[in-house]
């Protein structure tokens, strides 16, 4: 069963307190960046966030503002578009956006399985398990682990969730750590497991290392 994570400051300043129990590294670091600001987005609907992923990735966040913003203009009349209205858009409308062929076959495969019930709702998505969401949504076309991570960690609140293909995570814990190599997903796994039940707020901080790391 899931259980409904706990986002409140006093939760971070828990998560936070135990997260510098690990070594002097971690201590260091949390204290130099100070409380955790992690913010989500629960208003919003899986499906929803899932397209807004994929319109920003491989991007830098100036671009993917600028397709989604042409994209939401063309339904004027909703905060979102519903799944039914993206695919009666013409595709060439679609492709103006600035959306690529491979995007927009996931966009549109996107709301087609929201429209099939394969990507649920978020009440639903409430009552699924992080893996079990994972492994239903990785079969649609374009989407992969890390976006589902994405979801859960930005839009059902999950406050146990380590992206380890993530490169700002991994690379992250690579200059924390004043290693010469970055771990690699496998080993950035099995790093994570001594952070659970905090592994979303870990990598909140581990996107967080200046580059430039000092101390012993």
């Amino acid at each position: 069963m899931t259980i409904a994570a706990d986002l409140s400051e006093s939760a971070y300043r828990q998560a936070a307190t135990f997260l510098a129990t690990q070594d002097e590294d971690w201590a260091r670091h949390i204290a130099a960046i100070g409380p955790c600001r992690h913010t989500a987005k629960p208003a919003r609907e899986p499906y929803e966030a899932l397209i807004r992923a994929i319109a920003y990735q491989q991007l830098h966040a100036k671009a993917g503002d600028a397709i989604l913003g042409r994209f939401l203009a063309l339904y004027p009349a909703a905060a979102f578009p519903a799944p039914q209205h993206v695919l009666a858009t013409d595709e060439a409308a679609l492709r103006a956006c600035g959306f690529s062929a491979t995007k927009l076959a996931t966009i549109r495969g996107i709301a087609q399985a929201a429209l099939d019930g394969v990507v649920p709702t978020r009440e639903h998505a409430q009552t699924m398990s992080d893996e079990a969401l994972i492994d239903r949504l990785v079969t649609l076309r374009g989407v992969g682990r890390w976006t589902v991570e994405m979801l859960l960690i930005y839009t059902l609140e999950r406050s146990d969730i380590l992206p380890a293909d993530d490169f700002g995570v991994r690379d992250g814990y690579r200059r924390l750590k004043r290693l010469e190599s970055t771990p690699t997903r496998n080993q950035m796994e099995k790093l994570g497991l001594a952070w659970s039940p905090y592994r979303t707020i870990a990598a909140w901080y581990l996107w967080r290392v200046p580059v430039n790391v000092s101390g012993a």
